[in-house]
């Protein structure tokens, strides 16, 4: 969806809350402001920004409906789209203002949803306010990791692959060089393992023999990763083996690979802290919201919100047409 037609539903969106607010019951006449005391703003503090048909349109109100916007879009509405939100926001004023003096804002309809929107509206106020409320303790963070502890383990591994002709990692085939069937690449692997099980030098064999020509040129090294980066094969072979081991042949979707394993270590607390408080937060959200709702104590008409009754075969039958019969192909013409 593009940025224009973004802003214009949200300029749309925001009349009828607008319309909400012309809908409550009539209050008594406000009295005459105050006459302003010396030392108020200048006059030019909140400047009229945009004027018609007798409407006045103030800079304070220009940037409080860019507010209501999702941060991703005030940047654009307050930079290259100003003057474009700044009609979107105009039309909208300008229907609202049309739709009262037409009375739209008594429609039954139209209170039903501003009523509905209203009610969203605190909502999602007084969520904020209880998500405000909620305090994420050190013990807090501290009890989250401790119990998620496999979730941030890593391991710094290192890799030789020999890929068979077909796979995605196979070298390109060079004059006078054979393809590795699938059986030779397992061969291959399984006889650079023993030569490294033997004492081989991993980084030389690597360099030399991987056909993962990135990591091959860092003696194979990968790096330290955590679950979920590698292949399924890879990555339980890797996590399964002891730091120095070499594990035996592993097969996934690349070719043969002979890994062995450096460290195991696990990512500091600090550096997953943030991403553990925005998880602890949503459970505490969760929690505090589940006790709302088991306090109110809702019971539901269980009649009205029974399941469907599955169709019978009878209605299935009148409700689904028998199938045309297949159109003849037309006749081929004579010569």
């Amino acid at each position: 969806m593009k940025k224009a037609s973004i802003i214009c539903t949200l300029a749309l969106a925001a009349a009828t809350v607008a319309m909400a607010q012309q809908n409550k019951p009539a209050a008594p006449a406000p009295k005459p402001a105050a006459p302003a005391p010396a030392a108020a703003a200048p006059a030019d503090a909140d400047p009229v920004i945009i004027s018609a048909n007798g409407m006045s349109i103030r800079k304070s109100e220009f940037e409080g409906a860019v507010k209501t916007l999702p941060p991703e879009y005030q940047q654009f509405a307050m930079g290259p789209g100003k003057k474009q939100f700044a009609e979107d926001y105009l039309r909208m004023k300008l229907l609202a203002a049309q739709g009262t003096k037409e009375g739209l804002q008594n429609d039954p309809d139209v209170v039903r949803q501003l009523e509905l929107m209203r009610a969203n509206l605190i909502a999602t106020a007084e969520l904020k306010k209880i998500e405000k409320s909620i305090v994420i303790s050190d013990a807090d963070v501290k009890a989250y990791y401790d119990a998620n502890k496999k979730d941030y383990e890593q391991v710094h591994a290192r890799h030789i692959l020999i890929a068979p002709k077909g796979s995605q990692a196979a070298p390109p085939a060079k004059a006078g060089q054979k393809e590795l069937t699938d059986a030779e690449a397992k061969a291959k692997a399984e006889e650079i393992r023993t030569k490294l099980v033997a004492g081989g030098d991993f980084a030389l064999l690597a360099k030399s023999e991987s056909n993962d020509t990135g990591s091959g040129e860092q003696g194979g090294d990968l790096g330290s990763f955590g679950h979920g980066q590698m292949v399924p094969e890879f990555e339980a072979a890797a996590f399964a083996a002891k730091p120095g081991e070499i594990t035996p042949v592993v097969k996934t979707q690349f070719g043969y690979h002979v890994i062995k394993v450096e460290s195991h270590d696990y990512t500091p607390l600090e550096q997953v802290r943030p991403a553990i408080e925005k998880t602890v937060r949503q459970k505490k959200m969760q929690e505090t919201l589940e006790g709302m709702k088991t306090s109110a104590a809702a019971t539901y008409d269980e009649v009205y919100f029974a399941a469907p009754k599955p169709p019978s075969s009878a209605a299935k039958q009148d409700a689904e047409p028998a199938p045309k019969p297949a159109t003849p192909p037309p006749a081929k013409k004579k010569p």
